[in-house]
């Protein structure tokens, strides 16, 4: 399978997802991708950055800014025109999996099973 044709991880997909409206430091990333999936999505300091590396290494995301904060290094990431693309292309491929179920009329059947009608 290409990474093209892969399936995205969720963690991967929300972290894009947060990035989609604008450039964010890492924890306001983690607070955004906790929201956007309903609680599912919960990062770690160690996969957030990991994953930011990675997606950074595949320009998928870019560093817009470096400062120091109370002391402390921050960064805020935002989304390329390659990370957008790629979810796109990943909501693109979950809406049709999705349309399997969802197009499909399903009547119940005796003993609890369902079929499709």
């Amino acid at each position: 399978m290409t990474r093209s044709s892969a399936s995205m991880r969720e963690p991967t997909y929300f972290i894009l997802a947060a990035l989609q409206d604008e450039p964010l430091h890492g924890y306001a990333i983690v607070k955004r991708a906790q929201e956007l999936s309903d609680g599912r999505v919960r990062l770690t300091t160690g996969t957030l950055y990991a994953a930011l590396d990675r997606l950074t290494g595949e320009e998928m995301v870019r560093v817009a800014e470096e400062a120091v904060v109370n002391g402390r290094a921050r960064r805020t990431y935002e989304l390329t025109q390659r990370g957008l693309s790629a979810l796109a292309a990943e909501a693109e491929r979950m809406a049709a999996a999705a349309s399997v179920v969802r197009n499909r009329s399903v009547r119940p059947m005796a003993a609890g099973r369902v079929v499709p009608a």
